[in-house]
Order: C-alpha cells, then structure tokens, then sequence
C-alpha cells in the first residue's frame, strides 16, 4: 500500500480501535470492520497484531466476519430545517475524474454574491449530519457544498452499512480524495455568486481539509476540526488562513499539533489552534455519542468568525 494511501488507512483504522475501547463499539462489530479492512481474516489479523491486540482467534474473527453491523446510533434531526425559506437546499451531480460525481448544495435564498465553502465529510460519508453543516453555513450567508467522496463506487445513501463506506474511504489514496475535492471546488466556484473559496471538514474530513489547503491556492480560509496533520514538507504550500479545532481529550490527534505549529511558524503561515478542555474527538458532532454542546457551540462560532474575517473579507 503506498505511503499516501497508508496513512489515511491507518487513521481509520485507529479510530476504529478508539471507538472500540471507549465502548462505541462493541467487539464483534470492531472485529468485523478489522476484516472489512484487512480484506479478510488474515489481514485482520495483522491489522490486531499492528494494534497491539492479542487473544482474538480465527474461529472469532470468521464469525464476526459474518456477523450484522451494530446499528449506528439515532440520528439527530439536525439545527437548520431544509424547508427554511432563508435557504435553498438541492442535490448537485457533475462528471469528473471518470465518473459522476454527487454533493449537496445549500445557500442562501436569492443570487446575492457570497463565499463558497467545501464541507468535507466524516469517514461515514455524506451523511445528513455534514448537510445540516452545509444548511448551517447557509444561514450564516455562505454558499455551502458538500461533495460525497463516495461517489465513485455509487454514494454514500447507496450503504446502509457505514462501515463499507469507511473501508472504501481508507483504502482510496489521499491524492485520489484531493483529486476529487479539487474538482468538487471547481464547481462550487462556478455556482452563481460565489465570491471566494473557503473550506471546513470533521474528523477524516478535517485531514482532507489540511491536505487541500496545500493543494488550491486560491483557498482563502480552511478550519479543519480535529484532521490529522497534512505532510510538513507540503505547509509552505498553503496559502490559506488555517484555524485547527481539536478536543482537549483527543491525544491520538493532537499528539501532531506540536509539529504542525513548528511547520506552520516556519512557512509564515496564517493560523490558529483552539483545543477544547475536557472535549473528544469528534465533540462537534450533535448526531455522535461524544457531542459536547457547549464546546461545539463555541466551536461553531469561532469558525463563523474565522470565515468572516479571511473569507468574506
């Protein structure tokens, strides 16, 4: 597996396992996604050996293998209703990179000119948790799209097992993914009144978010929530003022913000770091078991105010 391919893999993977000793997984379904990952039992395998987990036989991972999802949790009704008359809300579709592409558009009612914002999703896909997001930035006068990376392999609604959805997203490179995002901004850009070019993503999201501020220029601002840092050698290529949002809990992601600062400081590089005391991975979430409203909602707010004064400005 090649080197850009790896990493992104090996975040799912670890979120997995997170999710799994912090109890959001029970053990059969985290051995199951193991083999959905490894391809098999035998990759599972060497996926637990990687992990440091022991005492999970052959016999069990075969049974997991076949074993039903866990249901995800009940899902929220989300903050901002589609049928508010101070936004427009439609599905988008457009050809690209060999295949056709889905998102959903959100915006403000009327033509009036706005920043465009990209909203990269989880590694669960688009779900309406990440349209709620875009109707949020819709409210808040942006015009939002969020574009389904899924769409290679026929989107995210196409899955009702999520975990599918994040063995595909791990296994396809991050050069792939941005190849895709870049495109997904062209079209943003070229909707009517798009002024400006700002993104935001969660969690697999907030990397993709990193990763594309190295590679579009014309990026203005990015807040990437909780993303694994990009490649060091790759921040002096970002031009876009970057705020970095991580829960105060979360030491497997921000065990790399000390030297993504140090890139960051070096390259001159318009930034900011908040860390939520006493919030995990994920906190941002209002659909997830590790929401935290109050740090979410000043979360919320300091993105708001971050593309206020670098996007619309």
């Amino acid at each position: 597996m090649a080197e850009d391919r790896q990493d992104l893999f090996r975040y799912v993977v670890e979120e997995f396992a997170e999710d799994y000793h912090e109890g959001e997984l029970q053990r059969r379904e985290f051995l199951r996604r193991m083999t959905l990952l490894g391809g098999g039992v035998i990759g599972a395998r060497v996926l637990l050996t990687s992990l440091g987990i022991a005492g999970i036989t052959s016999a069990e991972l075969a049974s997991a293998q076949t074993a039903p999802p866990q249901p995800d949790p009940a899902k929220g009704a989300g903050m901002v209703d589609p049928r508010d008359p101070a936004i427009v809300v439609k599905p988008v579709t457009y050809e690209a990179n060999g295949f056709t592409n889905l998102a959903y558009l959100a915006r403000p009612a009327g033509n009036a000119p706005a920043p465009g914002v990209i909203v990269i999703h989880e590694n669960k896909g688009l779900q309406p948790h990440i349209q709620d997001v875009a109707r949020r930035l819709a409210k808040a006068g942006y015009i939002a799209m969020a574009p389904d990376l899924v769409s290679k392999i026929g989107g995210t609604q196409q899955y009702i097992d999520t975990a599918q959805v994040s063995s595909y997203l791990a296994q396809t490179s991050g050069d792939e993914h941005v190849a895709n995002l870049l495109e997904a901004a062209k079209v943003l850009k070229a909707q009517p009144g798009v002024q400006g070019l700002g993104a935001v993503g969660f969690c697999f999201g907030g990397g993709l978010t990193w990763r594309l501020s190295t590679a579009l220029p014309e990026l203005k601002a990015a807040v990437p929530f909780y993303g694994p840092a990009p490649d060091a050698a790759k921040v002096p290529d970002i031009k876009a003022a970057v705020l970095g949002i991580y829960g105060g809990t979360d030491t497997r992601i921000n065990a790399g913000i000390p030297a993504l600062e140090t890139a960051l400081k070096a390259a001159g590089t318009t930034y900011g770091i908040k860390i939520y005391d006493g919030a995990g991975h994920a906190f941002n979430n209002d659909t997830g078991g590790n929401y935290v409203k109050a740090a979410a909602d000043d979360a919320w707010a300091q993105t708001l105010a971050w593309f206020d004064k670098y996007l619309k400005a």
